[in-house]
């Protein structure tokens, strides 16, 4: 049992109403100092709304919530110097340098990181004397970051922090959020990204329809499958899934479009029984791969849709 001072971030019961809408409807969260905890789901399934309460951006409809022990209805002022975030998009003053950006930044904190090493966090050390609006998405992205890294916050917010960048910038942020987390940072994560979940989070909560589907660390999840490996598979005709189901080690099937997708436990024993079973339909295969399982597949087999469908929502 988690003691509350061990808690970075307190959430019981959080609603959050558009109108009809329930973007949000009854999450609870726990999250302790120092770890790194990915928030995941499709477009519109209510992430994004919790993240911009818990950054003090919304209230809620109802609930309760508590970051580093303060609330922002009391303790507004402490947790704006103790919290850092990155948006999905900031917009910058194009004509200032990347130096005088981030000194303007660190100077709203009273204990900030200096500018020199906010900068070479970063890696914008090359740009310093360019100005934002000749930054390429990716530099830009990457001084949003030593933005939000400005007042060396205690907990940091990171909102699909890598939609849209080149690797480069994606793997440098991914150092960053690493040397958070080294020095003890805590550090709340939204991503679509399957790898990028499994590498940076102790910890995942998927959240879907405004509600918590599952959570635990990323092995745990993926273990919970009760499969290990994925074969995807085409055939013309397509194979009856209800011929599929029932051969050895296969824990489910599904269909997407013309691929079908076997979920099994030992890959060894299931694939010698698929393509049997291809041989005996007199189908003619055009597709057969294998993989093991992966979040993505968490999703899928609790909400039959993938983590990348779906269309963004105010509500998102």
């Amino acid at each position: 049992m988690t003691s509350p001072d061990e808690l970075a971030i307190e959430v019981k019961g959080l609603v959050k109403r558009f109108g009809d809408v329930v973007a949000v409807d009854g999450i609870d969260l726990d999250i302790r100092r120092g770890e790194c905890v990915g928030l995941l789901g499709p477009n519109g399934a209510g992430k994004t709304t919790t993240v911009e309460i818990l950054e003090g951006l919304q209230e809620p409809t109802s609930g309760h919530v508590r970051l580093l022990g303060l609330d922002w209805k009391r303790s507004a002022t402490q947790l704006r110097q103790r919290i850092g975030l990155t948006l999905q998009e900031t917009r910058l003053v194009e004509h200032l340098t990347v130096e005088e950006t981030v000194k303007m930044f660190a100077s709203f904190y009273p204990r900030p990181l200096p500018v020199e090493e906010l900068i070479g966090m970063v890696q914008l050390g090359e740009k310093r004397g360019a100005r934002v609006g000749k930054l390429s998405g990716g530099q830009r992205q990457r001084l949003a970051l030593a933005l939000g890294l400005a007042g060396d916050p205690d907990l940091f917010f990171l909102d699909e922090p890598t939609t849209g960048l080149d690797p480069q910038s994606r793997r440098a942020l991914w150092d960053v959020v690493v040397a958070l987390k080294a020095r003890g940072r805590t550090v709340v994560l939204t991503t679509h990204y399957m790898d990028e979940a499994e590498v940076l989070c102790d910890r995942l909560v998927i959240i879907d329809k405004g509600r918590v589907m599952t959570r635990g660390t990323p092995g745990e999840i993926i273990a919970s499958l009760g499969a290990d490996q994925v074969i995807e598979l085409e055939a013309d005709p397509a194979l009856d899934l209800e011929r599929l189901r029932p051969l050895p080690a296969v824990v489910s099937a599904q269909r997407h479009a013309d691929r079908l997708s076997l979920r099994v436990k030992e890959l060894h024993v299931a694939l010698p029984s698929v393509l049997r079973e291809v041989e005996l339909s007199g189908a003619r295969l055009r597709h057969l791969s294998t993989r093991r399982s992966t979040l993505d597949d968490v999703f899928i087999g609790l909400t039959g849709r993938s983590l990348r469908e779906g269309t963004e929502e105010k509500a998102a």
